[in-house]
C-alpha cells in the first residue's frame, strides 16, 4: 500500500510551512504564533489559502502575517527505476 502523502509528492505536492501572526481577539496589540505545516502546489498554494479563508471566515484572531516556506521533498532527479532485485537472507 502506498501512501497518500507519497502519491501526492509524486503530483508536484511539497511540504509547505507557514508560520501565521494573528492579533488576540480581546488584545490587539499583542501577537501570537500558528505554525500551519500541510503538503501543498507552490507557488499558488491553494491548501493553504483554502485554511487563511476559512480563519478569516470562522476565527476571531486578526491576521497580522504569514510567511511561507516550500521543499519539494522528491525531485525528478532523485527516482530513477531499478533493473533488479535483491533478496537478503
Amino acid at each position: 500500500m502506498v501512501s497518500t502523502d507519497f502519491i501526492r509528492q509524486l503530483e508536484g505536492y511539497g511540504l509547505t510551512t507557514a508560520t501565521i501572526l494573528y492579533r488576540m481577539p480581546d488584545h490587539l496589540n499583542v501577537l501570537q504564533t500558528y505554525i500551519w505545516q500541510q503538503y501543498d502546489l507552490a507557488p499558488r498554494f491553494p491548501v493553504l489559502q483554502d485554511f487563511l479563508e476559512f480563519w478569516k471566515r470562522e476565527l476571531e484572531g486578526p491576521l497580522h502575517s504569514v510567511t511561507v516556506a516550500h521543499s519539494r521533498l522528491i525531485k525528478p532527479a532523485e527516482l530513477r527505476n531499478v533493473n533488479g532485485v535483491f533478496a537478503l537472507h
